[in-house]
């Protein structure tokens, strides 16, 4: 139970991030296209690949601390339903372009991103 509750923390304070991101870096880039989205996605997914990478090559991350970093903390940062939700209304709004860039964008950045933090972990921790 305690572990659950943990996660739901981890989940909570990961939403609070994300909101704050998000809105720092639409007033300060605009609204026109989704660049909070892709920075959350993009950091979570570093982050997620360091996480993983630190928990098996060392002790300093506990099976515990992992789920409440992965699935609370970035479960909850981290925004699939907001890129989803921005990608079909550029559609709806016959914005290919933008549709089609935030795809591309979001994918390619977010995949670097894992293998990055995967890389930064082993060079600190080894493999």
């Amino acid at each position: 139970m305690m572990q659950f509750l943990l996660i739901c923390l981890g989940g909570a304070i990961g939403t609070g991030a994300r909101f704050a991101l998000v809105t720092g870096i639409t007033a300060l880039l605009g609204p026109q296209f989704p660049y909070g989205t892709i920075a959350v996605n993009v950091l979570g997914s570093f982050l997620v690949g360091a996480i993983v990478q630190t928990s098996t090559a060392t002790d300093l991350v506990t099976p515990t601390l992992r789920l409440v970093l992965t699935a609370g903390f970035l479960g909850g940062f981290t925004t699939y339903s907001a890129f989803n939700n921005e990608t079909v209304r550029f559609v709806h709004e016959n914005l290919w372009g933008r549709a089609l860039a935030n795809v591309g964008v979001t994918v390619v950045t977010c995949l670097v991103a894992g293998f990055a933090g995967v890389a930064l972990a082993r060079r600190l921790f080894g493999t």
